[in-house]
């Protein structure tokens, strides 16, 4: 089988690092669309975007009028994306597009309708930042207790799955809930979920890491929400 990929990128001032990721995702040798979507950055994303669009005819870019955050992002790449399968990749270069092919074996083997790329399952990874470890795997904990999966990253970035997979949920998180409303609207629909180890190199705040302590509040709220309201 020689899946069409939708790789969809969610970017917001990501001057620094964009470029470089979005020609790392081009040398993967897989028949791709690139769906990249700037999510209203102030820097000089847009033109960056922009350039690479004229030169790159897998890439297709997006623009929000202004910041309406990651999972307004995504659902406006799933909405444009034709391909079999829809990969999820962040605009900084913390996760390893060279890893796609761990993520599409149990979805081309047909075990899996969802792969979560797990940064803990092993996988070569920067060290540092042990309390956003420990906020990560406490908010897995809690999402597993109410989804009755056994994830060990549901807040990882790399999430892969055939593209009819978003016909069944239902998706309405503007910000970084996005992550654990999916998760509880993927375990709800009964999709089957498979786990791959990838690896991962970190970025601390001062490198321009957008994920607060405030967001793990947001998805702790989501996760009781989509428990208890629905």
């Amino acid at each position: 089988m020689d899946p069409l990929l939708s790789i969809v990128i969610p970017v917001y001032n990501e001057a620094g690092f964009v470029e470089t990721l979005v020609r790392r995702v081009a040398e993967q040798p897989w028949r791709m669309e690139i769906i990249a979507v700037d999510d209203g950055s102030d820097d000089d994303t847009a033109e960056i975007l922009a350039r690479l669009a004229e030169e790159m005819e897998a890439l297709t870019v997006l623009t929000h009028p202004g910041n309406l955050g990651k999972g307004a992002a995504l659902r406006t790449g799933f909405a444009a994306a034709t391909g079999d399968v829809v990969i999820i990749q962040d605009a900084d270069l913390e996760y390893d597009p060279a890893d796609y092919e761990k993520l599409l074996v149990p979805l081309l083997d047909g075990r899996a309708d969802v792969v979560y790329g797990s940064r803990f399952l092993g996988g070569p990874h920067r060290v540092h930042n042990f309390h956003h470890y420990v906020a990560n795997r406490a908010l897995t904990t809690l999402s597993n207790i109410f989804t009755n999966l056994n994830l060990t990253d549901m807040e990882t970035c790399y999430k892969a799955f055939r593209r009819d997979v978003l016909d069944g949920l239902t998706l309405n998180r503007d910000d970084f809930g996005f992550e654990p409303e999916f998760t509880a609207r993927v375990a709800e629909a009964g999709f089957r979920v498979y786990e791959v180890p990838i690896s991962y190199s970190g970025r601390d705040y001062a490198e321009g890491k957008k994920i607060r302590p405030l967001d793990g509040l947001k998805a702790l709220g989501v996760i009781l929400k989509v428990r208890f309201f629905g």
